[in-house]
């Protein structure tokens, strides 16, 4: 059925104006004043903002890490996405070393399988280059349209990549159109400080953040962006927590490379105190990188503000309090790192930003969607409103105001990182390719209703009469 979104107040990256717009066939066809079309379906967004939908270009759903996997999985995640104004995501394939590319995606398209209720796609972890998997990307880029790899910096002895690694990734990257990911912090100064650490019996959850210092986030960041720029090559530098890292990005944009950085909702509004807390409460907040201290908050307000720092994921990757993160009860080593942030990433970064004037609304727009569907290879077909585009869009009230709590949260974990929060500005109606997920404030969606995205290269856009990969 056609649906007509009238009397809302439309907001892109550039533009804000009243206007109404009709849905057919899941994209939006038109978009102007007074639309009647007979039969359509009409939905009052009168004092409500239309965005579009969220992209969230960094979550872990279904995720082992730590002898345990996350608790929530691609039904559970994309519900609670959905109802945080998210319509999109793109989740992170594991890799493991000596096996196919290809095992590793078809074990992801297997956990996502009739369960998301949003649209998604994969990024993929590269562990290891040589000509095997240099022979693999071209397929990967082409046949899976996945166009980003990542590269994890730390967790030595689990996923760490040496410098070669990621070089060659960053060469692999250029010559095919690809975007290269890291998870900057220096993962043998970190190993080194933490067996110092558990040698003098410091085994509290603090010390997971005593031992990620921001220098090692801002040495790792600095030392990836040179080899980027050596590479002449681009680079997304993933939840960027501290203001040693942003100014490192910040640094090699000035000089002209291709370098991109991404924030997370818990940097821009918790703190390494949250660490401190009594009778191991603490290792709710454990996640890397760690929370850092309260001042860098403002530094990466600026860096959003600025545009040195472009994005917002959620990094979601939920751990249940009782059961998995209190594996690390005598060893923080041993608590699961992650957090359950994918409900709230919206609201949080409207409230804290755009209400309390740190970032303009047209900001807010281009932080959550836009140009992270331009960076990966989803543009114009997601993350904005315009005629073609599919009708993935947010029906928002600016004004409703509401605490966060696991109590009404619909994530899958036992606590939220976010407690107790008050926030003002809350998604009512979301809609993805023209069908209700959210409606009303009520779940009216369908596990496996969310289609797979194969995603143009990078710097390229989506042709807007493509249709989504379906996966059988």
């Amino acid at each position: 059925m056609k649906k007509i979104i009238r009397n809302g107040t439309i907001v892109t990256a550039s533009e804000t104006y009243q206007a109404d717009l009709l849905i057919s066939d899941g994209v939006i066809s038109s978009i102007g004043k007074s639309i009647e079309v007979e039969g359509a379906e009409v939905v009052d967004a009168t004092d409500r903002y239309v965005f579009p939908g969220g992209i969230d270009p960094h979550t872990h759903l279904e995720m082992p890490f730590g002898g345990t996997v996350t608790k929530d999985d691609f039904e559970t995640g994309t519900i609670a996405a959905a109802f945080g104004g998210t319509t999109s995501i793109i989740d992170f394939c594991l890799t493991e070393k000596g096996k196919p590319l290809s095992e590793a995606i078809k074990t992801w398209h297997d956990k996502s399988k009739d369960k998301s209720v949003i649209d998604y796609s994969f990024h993929l972890m590269i562990s290891e280059i040589n000509d095997k998997v240099l022979d693999q990307l071209p397929d990967v880029i082409n046949q899976e349209g996945i166009t980003s790899f990542k590269v994890f910096m730390a967790y030595k002895n689990v996923f760490q990549a040496d410098d070669e690694t990621l070089y060659r990734t960053l060469l692999a990257a250029k010559e095919h159109g690809a975007l290269v990911m890291v998870h900057a912090e220096n993962g043998d100064v970190i190993e080194y400080l933490t067996k110092e650490a558990l040698a003098k019996g410091q085994t509290e959850p603090i010390y997971h953040a005593l031992t990620r210092p921001p220098e090692v986030e801002g040495e790792a960041t600095g030392r990836a962006a040179q080899l980027t720029g050596l590479a002449s090559s681009q680079l997304y530098v993933v939840h960027v927590s501290c203001k040693e890292a942003a100014d490192k990005i910040a640094e090699a944009r000035k000089k002209g490379y291709d370098i991109h950085g991404e924030t997370c909702p818990q940097y821009l509004v918790l703190d390494q105190s949250y660490l401190e807390k009594p009778n191991f409460e603490g290792a709710k907040y454990v996640w890397s990188p760690p929370l850092r201290e309260k001042w860098n908050q403002e530094a990466l307000w600026n860096a959003l503000r600025t545009g040195q720092l472009e994005t917002i994921g959620s990094d979601q990757c939920s751990f249940d309090f009782s059961g998995q993160k209190d594996l690390g009860r005598d060893d923080f080593t041993k608590i699961p790192n992650g957090g359950p942030m994918i409900e709230d990433r919206f609201s949080i970064l409207f409230s804290e930003g755009v209400r309390k004037g740190r970032i303009s609304l047209n900001q807010f727009v281009d932080i959550t969607s836009t140009k992270s569907a331009k960076l990966f290879g989803l543009f114009p077909k997601k993350g904005t409103i315009s005629i073609g585009a599919d009708a993935d869009l947010v029906i928002f009230n600016p004004e409703t105001k509401r605490k966060i709590s696991a109590d009404t949260h619909h994530m899958a974990v036992d606590y939220n990182a976010f407690e107790g929060m008050e926030v003002t500005g809350e998604p009512e109606t979301v809609l993805v390719r023209g069908d209700f997920v959210i409606k009303n404030k009520q779940f009216v969606g369908t596990p496996g209703s969310g289609q797979y995205l194969k995603r143009a290269k990078y710097g390229k856009t989506t042709n807007l009469a493509d249709k989504p990969m379906m996966i059988q």
